[in-house]
């Protein structure tokens, strides 16, 4: 009988080395769970469903990008994901104010050998540090709004944001509307019927 790990790992296509990296995080983040709560407890019983597979959808939406800035990283998702399972040349900066967090990332940064920077600083710090980045995404750290607040720096010079939401996707999106024009598209998630992943390509303020 098939499990869910198998399961998700036959969809993503991943090679025999990836799992094992894997199959590492995983094993490192329920050991973790009882002394940093890094997850929601009820959901750790289905990591490779709700965490793993959520976060390995977005490398099909940008399967060229090889510089990644992940916000709010906390427990590794998506970017620790992203820089395990990635494509060769993949960088992933983890930015995270919380210092029990960022330890647990870089332990299974080290463990995994995944090609991950991690930060342990506010995000408008870092961002005020990068460009040229291809892709900035964030999972469940703020509003939309908020969002494009902080990453307005890259999106407006051609990085692309990827922000997974739930079912809210389209009240946020005309929520920042009042305040930004947002080039994007809403890209269904493969693991919640309700949810959406917002994409943007451009973003600029709206004149007073």
């Amino acid at each position: 009988m098939s499990t869910d790990r198998d399961r998700v790992l036959a969809a993503a296509h991943v090679s025999r080395e990836t799992t094992r990296r894997l199959d590492l995080y995983v094993a490192q983040l329920t050991r973790w769970q009882s002394i940093k709560n890094l997850v929601g407890p009820s959901t750790l019983a289905e990591v490779w469903t709700r965490h793993v597979a959520d976060a390995l959808q977005l490398l099909d939406l940008m399967p060229e990008a090889r510089s990644w800035l992940d916000l709010g990283s906390g427990a590794g998702i998506p970017g620790l994901i992203l820089a395990i399972a990635g494509p060769p040349g993949i960088t992933v900066d983890l930015v995270e104010s919380n210092a029990r967090k960022c330890a647990f990332l870089i332990e299974a940064a080290r463990l995994t050998g995944a090609p991950a920077r991690v930060h342990n600083a506010r995000i408008e710090a870092v961002i005020a540090g990068h460009r040229g980045v291809d892709v900035v995404c964030a999972r469940a750290l703020a509003p939309l709004t908020q969002l494009l607040d902080w990453t307005e720096p890259l999106l407006k010079t051609g990085t692309t944001g990827l922000f997974p939401k739930g079912r809210e996707a389209q009240a946020e999106l005309t929520e920042a509307a009042a305040r930004w024009t947002v080039a994007h598209d809403l890209v269904p998630s493969r693991t919640e019927s309700a949810a959406r992943i917002v994409r943007v390509t451009a973003l600029a303020p709206k004149s007073p």
